[in-house]
């Protein structure tokens, strides 16, 4: 069965990987990304004499942190450069989440603006038929750019 491009633009993502970048400095392809989001801080206000509801005011939006995990590869020196260089002072900069197939297909782009490394965690053994080393980075953000893409 040949699918159009349409077809194809609408099937699930399997496979995924993500490609990290921060600036032009390239932290390789995570297995997995978790956190992408973000929330309407809600305020609450009761009127007088308003029985019926209480008003709900949005004010500010609010970004969870994004956790990216994979196995040590020979990526993991690219993020242990990054972590070792902001002994010098920490500089928020832009950063580009790219989710990919397996072969290279870009399903989805988020750019994010002033990303700074909040924690890195590796390498840790995951128990299982195989042992496997992983490592886990974790960025804070303020919020979505445009990728251009």
């Amino acid at each position: 069965m040949v699918m159009s491009t349409g077809a194809a633009e609408l099937m699930p993502a399997v496979g995924v990987r993500f490609l990290v970048q921060v600036d032009q400095l390239d932290l390789g392809m995570f297995t997995s990304c978790d956190g992408l989001g973000c929330e309407v801080v809600i305020e609450q206000r009761s009127e007088g004499g308003n029985n019926g509801y209480v008003v709900q005011i949005p004010s500010r939006l609010k970004f969870p942190n994004i956790k990216l995990s994979r196995p040590l590869t020979k990526e993991t020196e690219r993020v242990a450069r990054w972590i070792s260089g902001l002994a010098g002072g920490v500089k928020r900069r832009t950063g580009q989440i790219t989710a990919m197939t397996s072969d290279g297909t870009v399903v989805a782009r988020w750019g994010l603006v002033d990303v700074i490394p909040v924690r890195w965690t590796g390498p840790s053994v995951a128990k299982g038929p195989a042992d496997i080393l992983t490592e886990t980075i974790e960025i804070a953000h303020h919020g979505f750019i445009d990728t251009g893409a």
